[in-house]
């Protein structure tokens, strides 16, 4: 089993979903999905937000970075930040929860929840745009869209958001192989490499 904290907001989780869930099937492993409050994660390992950052270290980050490795990893995105990114994140986290505690794979989910938002502008803190995208992964979006409310839920996705924090998680994607962190998904050769032959 791999670890999986990310958002499903997150861009460089995006950029790297595909090579991800390819690396975890090629090694024979499934991916334990830990949908987080990013948002906490972030202010708890760097301070609120990113505003600490320079304009520079933004356009970078956020641009530049996010531009080469779009097309690196042959994943479309827009070309400027999505409309609705700072829109509430737990609708979308908590449903990708909710599918998974109902006995489904979410690895397809995932990915197009947030190739949706990156590529397409997709509002995820929508429920029509959340219910479209379940059900074209051939989930019922109703009663997932229900449970993602439930307290149960709630508690799987703050425990996911502590878990994060308390192992000095500080961004999105995190792997998680044997116990052995990367942070980034410019580290996925780092992760297969430990799949086949763990770091010392």
């Amino acid at each position: 089993m791999i670890e999986y904290f990310y958002s499903a907001h997150s861009a460089y989780a995006y950029l790297g979903s595909e090579t991800f869930m390819r690396i975890a099937a090629e090694a024979g492993r499934t991916i334990a999905h830990k949908p987080m409050d990013l948002r906490k994660v972030v202010a708890a390992a760097r301070g609120p937000d990113f505003r600490g950052y320079g304009p520079d270290h933004m356009a970078y980050f956020f641009g530049r970075e996010i531009d080469r490795w779009a097309e690196y990893r042959e994943a479309p995105v827009l070309g400027h930040r999505p409309t609705y990114h700072d829109n509430e994140i737990e609708s979308s986290n908590c449903l990708l929860i909710a599918a998974m505690e109902d006995g489904n794979t979410i690895d397809r989910l995932a990915h197009v929840m947030l190739e949706a938002h990156w590529r397409d502008d997709a509002d995820l803190a929508d429920a029509a745009t959340l219910a479209r995208l379940t059900r074209s992964v051939g989930l019922d979006p109703e009663p997932l869209m229900t449970a993602a409310k439930s307290a149960a839920i709630k508690t799987i996705y703050e425990a996911n958001t502590e878990e994060a924090i308390t192992r000095a998680v500080f961004g999105a994607p995190t792997y998680g192989v044997d116990g052995d962190l990367f942070y980034g998904q410019d580290h996925l050769t780092l992760v297969e490499r430990a799949l086949k032959k763990p770091f010392r």
